[in-house]
């Protein structure tokens, strides 16, 4: 006879404590102490020949009885759960509700914070009023035990809404911070002719993004009695830099092993192309080219100039001109004030509600909303670049610094204004100019003398519209061939 799983509770209950004698020889059942005569004994353990012993109505009856409590028991547990289901699912409706109604209006308090139209006191009681939401969130509803312990959606609706609550918490905290740097800085209307600002300007800059630099903090902290140690500079990356620093160790002899080491290589690569690195006026003029080349236009600015509303060519290469002045006064002013002088021209080339040079309207704000990864991706480029001037400045030297941005000048943009070999572009350039026809063309552009003047001297000073037209008919289109030791030969190229 099977005996189910279930009724072995119910068997062993009824199992007399003291068992007789002839229970335990099989003569009669154990359950109901009768003797077994023409039934069979059916064993109940411990093993088949030896333990107690019963009969088959008797068990019959026992295991009817465990599964109609088995049965009964079931229907209750049902019926149960169907109750705290009943019960559970509108409590769980109701939190996830209103996680969702909280997260929502963080989202969307973080959008009204980042528009300028929204005034930053306003801001400050919208993150009060939305904070007072999120702490009147209560507690997880516990589940009851039916509907089991792990509930995902619940604690991802949790976690959203954390997530939002710290973009927001954010988004304030930036707008709050600018807005109190912005009211404590004087008007300073003298600067509007330099930043370009509509006749209307009442003389106040704000800012909006403010690069202090890695170890600022720390400087800032140390100010109010609390030491942290700032992180060690990383060290210079890139297969190009490896291959400007390498040098045979076994000639270096000079006090710094290091540092010379680090310099050799691109002051090699400058004599190779007609740069004189011991000319320090020369090497300040590379290392700017450079590092307008490298912090500026390479990368990001190639996206936002092929996009609709994007600066044209002339607008490139009279920004870039103004730029380069920038970067050579900061890395002249770096020598003696150290790389922090660098900020400044940071806060030129990443202003994005700046009037670019030659006249132009262009500003790169009006950018943002179509193409926002672009421009934030261009700053952050920009920010990313200078940097590693700055840390080249404080890890090794003021030279070995402006040595790298020369040498990358000498390779990418021999050709560029500011270069040792412009005067001769210009002169190439000139040559072609004279042959063209100008009808059409913008007046400035009719003084040959006066435009070659400017070429030399400024050439943002031609405007953009000039310099556009000069780039479209490739009055610059020359082929510069490097002779080892004596700098570049210009060559005009045939125009399209």
């Amino acid at each position: 006879m099977h005996i189910p799983a279930y009724a072995y509770a119910t068997i062993r209950a009824a199992i007399p404590p003291f068992p007789t004698s002839r229970q335990v020889g099989a003569v009669d059942c154990c359950l109901c102490d009768r003797p077994f005569e023409d039934l069979a004994a059916i064993p109940l353990g411990p093993t088949p020949e030896s333990g107690l012993f019963g009969c088959r109505p008797c068990l019959t009856r026992l295991v009817t009885r465990a599964r109609r409590a088995r049965d009964a028991s079931l229907l209750e547990n049902a019926e149960q759960a169907r109750a705290e289901s009943a019960h559970w699912e509108p409590v769980r409706e109701r939190y996830l509700a209103r996680l969702d109604s909280v997260r929502e209006a963080a989202e969307a308090v973080a959008e009204l914070v980042k528009d300028e139209k929204t005034e930053p006191l306003r801001a400050a009681w919208l993150l009060v009023s939305l904070e007072s939401a999120y702490n009147w969130v209560p507690d997880a509803p516990e589940p009851p035990a039916s509907a089991g312990r792990e509930d995902r959606e619940l604690r991802d609706g949790a976690f959203r809404l954390d997530l939002a609550m710290i973009s927001v918490r954010e988004a304030v905290a930036e707008r709050l911070a600018y807005h109190l740097i912005n009211e404590a800085q004087p008007d300073e209307p003298e600067m509007c002719e330099e930043f370009e600002c509509p006749e209307d300007c009442s003389g106040r800059h704000d800012s909006s993004d403010v690069d202090c630099g890695p170890d600022a903090v720390f400087e800032d902290l140390a100010e109010h009695g609390v030491v942290v140690e700032p992180p060690e500079p990383e060290p210079f990356p890139g297969e190009l830099l490896r291959r400007f620093m390498k040098t045979d160790p076994e000639e270096e002899q000079e006090e710094d092993p290091e540092r010379a080491e680090l310099e050799k290589g691109p002051a090699t690569v400058l004599a190779h192309f007609g740069v004189d690195a011991n000319d320090t006026d020369v090497l300040v003029s590379a290392a700017a080219v450079g590092l307008v080349a490298d912090a500026w236009r390479d990368g990001p600015l190639d996206e936002i100039h092929a996009t609709d509303g994007g600066p044209s060519d002339g607008e490139i290469f009279a920004q870039s001109v103004d730029l380069y002045r920038r970067a050579r006064e900061a890395l002249v002013a770096a020598r003696e004030d150290g790389p922090e002088a660098l900020a400044a021209f940071v806060a030129v080339a990443s202003d994005t509600r700046l009037r670019w040079a030659g006249g132009s309207r262009f500003m790169l704000r009006a950018l943002s909303r179509t193409q926002t990864e672009a421009v934030e991706g261009f700053v952050r480029h920009l920010d990313n670049r200078v940097r590693f001037t700055t840390e080249a400045m404080r890890a090794r030297s003021w030279r070995a610094a402006l040595l790298y941005r020369a040498a990358s000048a000498a390779v990418k943009t021999p050709g560029h204004f500011g270069m040792p070999a412009w005067p001769a572009v210009v002169a190439a350039a000139m040559a072609r100019l004279g042959k063209l026809d100008r009808t059409g063309a913008p007046e400035v552009l009719n003084d040959l003398t006066a435009v070659e003047n400017a070429l030399l001297e400024a050439p943002d000073r031609l405007g953009a519209a000039a310099l556009d037209w000069l780039v479209e008919h490739a009055v610059f289109k020359v082929s510069l061939s490097v002779e080892p030791g004596a700098g570049f030969r210009v060559t005009p190229e045939d125009a399209p």
